[in-house]
């Protein structure tokens, strides 16, 4: 059992490198709102800037789903098949954490030559093949100096799940495929590339299903922020609080609490589910072999407080400390 003491935990999860990279997401909605003729408002989508995707009114009663992802070099560096692969992988839970199905995706890719793009190119392709979402074009630069990558995604929703609309009294539910390993030394939990591909697309097809049925409408997946910081970047876009029991995180038996609570599965999704759906929801992954719990209850408090045990201890403040959301008002 990990042994990590509750204030270490919440220590180590404040500095780590996923926390880190949500919180440069503050700086850049807020230039951006400054930039806008009308700010921040003027961007005329169904859910403001924050969710896992765009969405945008298709006119017929559903949604136009576009996003984009962009990985490190150093990742990029050391595993370029698997970054390719990922690319992908990571842009397919976007838009399905949004209620919604791929379409298609492009890329944008930097390298010297052929390498290491042709085997970022190889596991694009892959994982395209493997969630059957075609890559169509995109951007190559091969007299680059150092290689980068980004992809991105456009898909379609019937109805949403965003992440402005967990309620008060909800609870907060963790579904995650745990019939995987970590791509040593990083902190991916990879349950994707040795699966059978059916299965891939069968389990994320659940999630436009609890959009379809009403039985959800507020859901993020889990980012390189983890579990914890995935739960943080939905209560504040949803304006609430939340305590999560740490003892309750569905998680790997040989997995110390830490590691996993820094790290980013290939399928992992944090849900704000009435209480009343909350059985019909986890039977739903359970019948696919998915790992799903309730984990926490939403609340009016806009903090976020971990509890463990007998213990308890505030993780954030938002009603003093941004996350990802604007830093200062948007001046018009």
């Amino acid at each position: 059992m990990d042994k990590a003491p509750l204030a270490d935990i919440v220590t180590a999860l404040r500095d780590s490198r996923g926390f880190a990279h949500k919180r440069d997401i503050s700086d850049v909605v807020s230039a951006l709102g400054r930039a806008l003729p009308g700010g921040a408002s003027d961007l005329a989508q169904a859910v403001p800037v924050g969710d896992d995707c765009a969405a945008i009114p298709d006119g017929h009663g559903g949604y136009l789903l576009f996003a984009i992802e962009g990985l490190v070099e150093d990742f990029i560096v050391r595993m370029p098949w698997f970054a390719g692969y990922c690319g992908v992988m990571v842009n397919v839970s976007d838009i399905y954490a949004m209620g919604g199905r791929p379409t298609a995706v492009v890329n944008a890719m930097w390298s010297s030559g052929m390498s290491p793009a042709a085997e970022m190119l190889r596991g694009m392709a892959d994982a395209a093949s493997r969630y059957g979402v075609p890559i169509v074009g995109g951007h190559s630069n091969n007299r680059s100096e150092r290689p980068q990558l980004a992809v991105s995604i456009l898909g379609r929703a019937n109805k949403l799940l965003t992440s402005f609309d967990a309620m008060p009294g909800d609870r907060l539910v963790m579904a995650v495929d745990l019939r995987g390993a970590y791509e040593e030394p990083f902190p991916y939990w990879n349950a994707s590339t040795t699966a059978p591909a059916q299965r891939l697309r069968d389990d994320l097809e659940l999630l436009p299903l609890l959009a379809e049925r009403g039985l959800c409408k507020a859901a993020k997946d889990i980012s390189m922020a983890g579990a914890v910081g995935t739960a943080l970047m939905l209560i504040e876009c949803s304006e609430v609080g939340a305590v999560i029991d740490l003892d309750a995180i569905p998680r790997p038996l040989d997995v110390p609490l830490l590691r996993w609570l820094t790290s980013f599965p290939s399928y992992g999704f944090i849900l704000s589910v009435a209480p009343e759906n909350v059985g019909t929801v986890c039977a739903l992954f359970h019948e696919r072999g998915l790992a799903a719990a309730p984990v926490g209850t939403v609340d009016d408090s806009q903090t976020l407080t971990l509890a463990q045990g007998s213990g308890r201890e505030q993780l954030w403040d938002l009603r003093e400390d941004a996350f990802i959301r604007e830093t200062e008002p948007t001046r018009v």
